[in-house]
């Protein structure tokens, strides 16, 4: 009596939902089909909201512990309910199928019988299949996104994780099949948190650790359960659905007034931060690259010598004072990164004590401040203007 092994799955988390998981229907039809051509069921495996399209074998669990058994002669056959169980990717599927029976495995469907791989008639009745299962797939992703598109431009929410300043009601709608459709709405207990965080950026000149910093002090959560981290915040204040826009890939609906929670001002003006401090504008940047150092200077402040930006650290020494006590010292410090690192030509102090430096600019500053202030201002326009007009007068 041959042994089977049979293999079930399906693509989406929908489908596993209790009522409507194809899984059990896949297991009758497969056992009912072993039963009547006397074969014994050994050993079945579940794949629950796995793509065949999207993900590869390599990384799909029940194809790994299928091919161990196989090579253990644990089975027989390899029985699915379809071919496209399998896999629906066309340039692997195909190797998949071929790789068994090279074991001496032999491959079965419930709905399309034997697949054999004697000839190269069998090869390319095999190709075909798998590419026609992985045109179907391609096929129903874009009818999927599209739809998905022009549900976005038509305002309606389309699923996924609710941001943080929104909940999901149901207002009695309901979808082609009946079933309940909730809205995206603006959370009361949250609005205000959102607010601030934007608030925070455009005004404190706040960074995403410290955010999810503060978060995380609120005893807030993700709606998985989970602290916040920096790439989690970092998202929250790139999404323009705080504006009032539902966005999806390169589909964009018209402002939903219901849903605004920060002001165009305070949204563009964290964006114009969060682009500046990003890595590829350097050169451009005005703002400070973050405010988390205990220094004045901190992230924003370059040797002299090599030309690379100076980093926040803190010196701490030790000494046993005249009666024997341990004592220690612990003070701020710039430390040229890639001079103490040995990873750039630096004939400059690898520390420099941030104590001295803030006294000096802060000197600086305060007596630039103090002949603007006390410099005529019809003076400083008619400067300005000379120079603005020299200018003009230069590129023309």
């Amino acid at each position: 009596m041959k042994r089977v092994a049979a293999l079930y799955r399906v693509s989406t988390k929908q489908q596993v939902d209790i009522t409507k998981n194809d899984i059990p229907m896949q297991r009758i039809a497969c056992n009912k089909f072993a039963q009547e051509h006397g074969w014994t069921m050994v050993l079945e495996k579940e794949e629950k909201g796995v793509s065949g399209y999207k993900v590869s074998a390599a990384k799909r669990d029940a194809i790994q512990e299928l091919k161990t058994a196989a090579e253990n002669r644990e089975f027989d056959i390899l029985l699915v309910f379809m071919f496209d169980r399998l896999g629906r990717i066309d340039s692997e599927t195909p190797l998949i199928l071929k790789w068994f029976t090279e074991q001496g495995i032999e491959v079965w469907s419930v709905n399309e019988g034997q697949q054999k791989m004697e000839n190269n008639t069998d090869k390319l009745i095999n190709y075909i299949r798998f590419w026609q299962a992985s045109g179907e797939s391609e096929k129903t992703s874009i009818r999927v996104k599209t739809r998905l598109g022009q549900m976005t431009k038509e305002g309606v929410y389309t699923g996924g994780p609710v941001p943080l300043g929104y909940k999901l009601v149901d207002n009695g709608r309901k979808n082609k099949k009946g079933m309940p459709v909730r809205d995206l709405v603006i959370n009361p207990e949250e609005e205000e948190v959102v607010r601030t965080l934007f608030r925070k950026v455009a005004a404190e000149g706040y960074g995403t650790h410290q955010l999810a910093s503060y978060l995380n002090g609120l005893g807030l959560k993700t709606r998985q359960g989970a602290k916040y981290q920096a790439a989690t915040v970092h998202r929250i204040l790139r999404s323009e659905l705080y504006r009032g826009f539902l966005v999806r890939g390169d589909s964009r609906s018209d402002r939903i007034e219901g849903l605004q929670i920060v002001s165009d001002t305070d949204f563009l003006r964290v964006q114009d931060i969060l682009d500046q401090r990003n890595v590829k504008n350097e050169n451009k940047r005005t703002v400070a690259w973050n405010n988390r150092a205990q220094t004045l200077l901190g992230g924003n402040v370059y040797c002299a010598h090599c030309g690379y930006r100076l980093t926040s650290s803190r010196h701490i020494s030790k000494y046993v004072d005249k009666e024997g006590f341990l004592k220690q010292t612990d003070k701020p410090v710039y430390i040229c990164y890639h001079n103490s690192r040995k990873l750039a030509p630096c004939d400059g102090p690898t520390t420099y004590r941030a104590e001295k430096v803030d006294a000096m600019v802060d000197e600086i500053v305060r007596t630039i401040l103090a002949n603007v202030s006390g410099c005529p201002e019809e003076e400083v326009i008619k400067e300005a203007y000379a120079r603005s007009a020299a200018k003009n007068k230069a590129e023309q």
